[in-house]
């Protein structure tokens, strides 16, 4: 079978000096082609050692992130919150995570993702670390821990946009694929981690130590990368560096119309919002499933397998990615891993329950090398922004499907009412992708850029 990918990614040197010999030509956001164009990539050596950093900085995040669903039952017991209330609790994060997302692409296509990542790890990691202060000295939890999460997601919201400019500025475009996949398996790994050493302090020293640990060690990590990535520099942001200068024009406010209006562009926000979503309303409700449906299986196995699962996945991916056009890799991660979710719908054992639900987290990896590169191919300059864009659609897609599967599960008694929603969801994203989805480069004018047709 040939797959035709219609715009390659190689840009050629043309657009470069077209640039140059035509200052006035603006149809980018300001201050951000010049970033672009200047030729700031990461040596090799370097690069391995920012993925290391920037994989276990993922990681931490997803260990403070998914310790509220890990203890999610534990303080439902203890505070006596009904599934509506958990539900409530969980899907505030991501009402959070919506209004930081472009913010944070914004300023780190500006000043630099690097210093935007440390920044919101010391706050989050803070924050992780409070919240059982916060739950055990207010007279009413629920609304503590409701601001709480709506805190972690406003501060965590900045942490993929400000990953995806920093891509798109420092690393080579034929190793984007490997580093994203290699940074995004840092997810799993956090929710690996999370789920087996979590469980087993949940167990024997209650749920309060995971929110202790989980959010010393992300205020470590960025203290580390802060005395010797940054070399002890103080990541400071100020005014003139946010707006590089150069005040937001007409034209800009055109050329994000113009950008909006690009079909491959809605394409890739809509399959973004699809694909997250299903994500986090799993990511949410799965230690809760499995401790309702199988209530004597142990935690760590259903907390670990699935994720044990993903992380060669999401590796294996990031190869594929250099080989294999965009569309591929939607098909097997919303496609194939939607039958997965089907399966959970009948009446299954658990050792069928944690396969099913491990093929189906493992497929899922595969969108860090679809939509996650597709941006960075759309719009090189302003990647940051433009994927704050999709994430906060992403985000608020998650509010709603996170609460309004707790009040299918809690309506209607049964869990395959939510498995049946996110195939729905899952697929409808897949199908837009493969009818719209495009790799050519769409933040430029278009006679400006060599076209490559590339069958594979």
């Amino acid at each position: 079978m040939a797959l035709i990918q219609k715009h390659g990614k190689n840009y050629g040197p043309d657009l470069l000096s077209h640039k140059e010999n035509h200052p006035a030509d603006k149809t980018g956001v300001p201050g951000c082609h010049k970033k672009w164009a200047e030729n700031n990539n990461w040596s090799r050596p370097v690069a391995r050692v920012w993925t290391v950093v920037l994989l276990l900085g993922t990681c931490l995040l997803y260990c403070a992130r998914v310790a509220m669903p890990i203890c999610a039952v534990s303080m439902a017991e203890k505070f006596n919150w009904s599934k509506k209330e958990t539900g409530m609790v969980l899907g505030s994060f991501f009402w959070g995570y919506c209004f930081t997302q472009v913010f944070g692409g914004y300023v780190s296509d500006r000043v630099g993702g690097e210093k935007v990542l440390l920044l919101s790890a010391a706050a989050w990691g803070s924050m992780t670390a409070f919240t059982p202060i916060l739950a055990h000295f207010c007279s009413q939890p629920i609304f503590s821990m409701t601001l709480a999460r709506f805190l972690m997601g406003l501060l965590q919201g900045v942490h993929y946009p400000s990953l995806a400019s920093l891509c798109s500025q420092k690393v080579l475009e034929s190793e984007r694929g490997f580093l994203m996949s290699t940074v995004g398996s840092g997810s799993y790994l956090g929710t690996l981690v999370i789920g087996g050493a979590g469980s087993l302090m949940l167990d024997l020293y209650g749920w309060e130590s995971v929110f202790y640990v989980s959010g010393l060690l992300a205020v470590m990590w960025a203290y580390c990368m802060w005395k010797y990535l940054l070399r002890g520099e103080g990541p400071i942001i100020t005014l003139e560096s946010l707006g590089n200068g150069v005040p937001q024009s007409k034209l800009t406010k055109r050329h994000w119309l113009r950008l909006f209006k690009q079909p491959a562009v809605c394409a890739v926000i809509i399959t973004h919002l699809c694909t997250s979503s299903t994500f986090f309303t799993l990511l949410s409700w799965l230690p809760t499933f499995f401790k309702d449906t199988f209530p004597d299986a142990k935690g760590w196995v259903f907390n670990v397998i699935p994720w044990l699962v993903a992380i060669p996945s999401s590796l294996f991916s990031g190869y594929l990615s250099d080989h294999l056009i965009s569309q591929g890799a939607k098909f097997f991660s919303m496609g194939i891993s939607s039958v997965f979710t089907l399966l959970l719908c009948g009446n299954t054992t658990f050792s069928w329950a944690v396969t099913f639900v491990s093929a189906t987290m493992g497929l899922t990896t595969f969108s860090h090398s679809g939509v996650s590169l597709n941006v960075q191919d759309l719009a090189p300059s302003c990647a940051g922004a433009l994927f704050g864009v999709m994430n906060t659609c992403g985000a608020f897609s998650g509010v709603l499907l996170v609460y309004f599967s707790g009040y299918l599960i809690e309506t209607t008694g049964s869990w395959a009412s939510m498995f049946w929603l996110i195939t729905v969801v899952n697929l409808l994203g897949l199908c837009i992708f493969l009818a719209f989805a495009e790799a050519r480069r769409v933040d430029v004018d278009p006679s400006k850029i060599r076209h490559h047709h590339i069958h594979i």
